[in-house]
C-alpha cells in the first residue's frame, strides 16, 4: 500500500490526522479516528450474481478468509459505547486473497459522508476544533454546517444506538467501478446488512448499559455461534454522481447480492493485530477499481500515515 505520488494529498492527509489529534487528544498506538475496536475472523462466500458484477477473485472462489474490525467513532480509545459521539460505528472487512494480497471494504453506520473532498473535510474539522459551547452562537461549526448542506444532512441523519455491532447496517462511503469478465462495467456502493436484522436501543436503554456493552455483547454472541452479514452493491444509473460521497442515489436503484460473511471467532491476537492492520479504501484488485471520488486517495494516505505512526508507538494497546 504505497503513499500517493501527489504531495498535496499527503500533506492534506497529515493535516487531517493532526486535526483529529487536536480534537480527541493524542493516544499513541491507537487510530486517530475509530480508535476503539475489535477484530473478528471468518469467511466470505460470494453470491451467484457476484461473478456477473466483477472478475475480482473473491467473487468466483468458493470462499475467502476475512478479518473484520468493528469500531466506535472518535479517536478516544475508552469512549463509552453509549456516548452519542461513538456513532457512526465502523465495519472494515479485509478479504485475504493470498499471502500478503488482500482487498478491503471500509464502511460505517451512517449512509454517506459529510464532505465532498479532503479540503472540505479539513475545514469542517478545524471549525469543530475552534467551536466553544460557552461562546454565543453561531459557532464556527454552526457556520460551516450552514454553508455546507451535505455536512448538515450527515450531522442530522439519525444515529441510533445499536443493540449490537451484529445488529447494525453499514454503508460503504464511496463508489467503485466494478468490471466483469466480459468487461461490462458498473459503478456501485456497498451495503452490509446483519442476517439477524437491525435492532436499536433508546437513549435510556443505552445509558443503562456498561461502558463496553457492545464489545462485551459481541464477544458473548460470537462465542455462542456465528455472526452473519449480507454484502450488497447498489448499482448507479446513468447520470448518478459517482464522485461525491455526500449525495445519495435513489432507493429504487438496483441491488446485487455480492455475498455473505460468516464470522466465527475473535482474533486470538486482537490488540496486537489491530495495531498492525492498515485497512485500505482503494481496492487494488482486478475487477474492482476506484471511482473518481477525491476522498479515496486522501483516505488511503491518511490510513497509511496513521497506521505507520500506530505501528511505531511503543505502548501496550487494548484496541488500536
Amino acid at each position: 500500500m504505497p503513499l500517493p505520488n501527489d504531495e498535496r494529498i499527503v500533506r492534506l492527509a497529515d493535516d487531517i490526522i493532526h486535526q483529529f489529534d487536536t480534537i480527541f487528544g493524542l493516544h499513541p498506538g491507537f487510530r486517530p479516528a475509530h480508535a476503539k475496536g475489535i477484530l473478528l475472523k471468518g469467511t466470505f462466500t460470494p453470491g451467484p450474481d457476484a461473478v456477473m458484477l466483477t472478475r475480482a477473485p473473491h467473487a468466483s472462489r468458493e470462499s475467502t478468509p476475512v478479518t473484520v474490525r468493528f469500531s466506535n467513532s472518535t479517536g478516544i480509545p475508552v469512549i463509552p459505547d453509549s456516548d452519542p459521539n461513538a456513532s457512526p460505528r465502523g465495519m472494515a472487512i479485509r478479504f485475504h486473497l493470498a499471502e500478503h494480497v488482500h482487498t478491503d471494504i471500509i464502511s460505517h453506520s451512517t449512509d454517506g459522508f459529510p464532505a465532498r473532498n479532503g479540503e472540505e473535510f479539513l475545514e469542517m474539522l478545524r471549525a469543530l476544533a475552534a467551536s466553544d459551547p460557552s461562546k454565543p452562537p453561531p459557532s464556527p461549526i454552526e457556520q460551516f454546517l450552514g454553508s455546507h448542506p451535505g455536512a448538515l444532512a450527515f450531522v442530522k441523519a439519525p444515529k441510533p444506538y445499536p443493540a449490537s455491532f451484529a445488529r447494525e447496517i453499514y454503508f460503504g462511503v464511496t463508489a467503485y467501478r466494478f468490471v466483469s469478465q466480459d468487461a461490462v462495467t458498473h459503478y456501485g456502493r456497498y451495503r452490509i446488512s446483519p442476517a439477524a436484522g437491525s435492532a436499536y436501543l433508546n437513549e435510556a436503554e443505552a445509558k443503562s448499559k456498561a461502558p463496553n456493552f457492545l464489545f462485551e455483547e459481541l464477544e458473548g454472541r460470537i462465542a455462542a455461534g456465528p455472526v452473519r452479514f449480507q454484502v450488497e452493491v447498489q448499482i448507479a444509473a446513468e447520470g448518478d454522481p459517482v464522485n461525491d460521497s455526500t449525495i445519495h442515489w435513489p432507493d429504487d436503484r438496483r441491488w446485487v447480492k455480492f455475498g455473505d460473511i460468516e464470522l466465527r471467532a475473535k482474533s486470538a491476537e486482537d490488540a496486537a493485530e489491530q495495531k498492525q492492520v492498515i485497512y485500505d479504501p482503494i481496492p487494488r484488485v482486478e475487477g474492482i477499481e476506484p471511482s473518481e471520488d477525491p476522498l479515496l486517495e486522501l483516505r488511503a494516505a491518511a490510513y497509511l500515515l496513521s497506521g505507520r505512526r500506530r505501528r511505531s508507538a511503543e505502548v501496550k494497546t487494548t484496541g488500536a
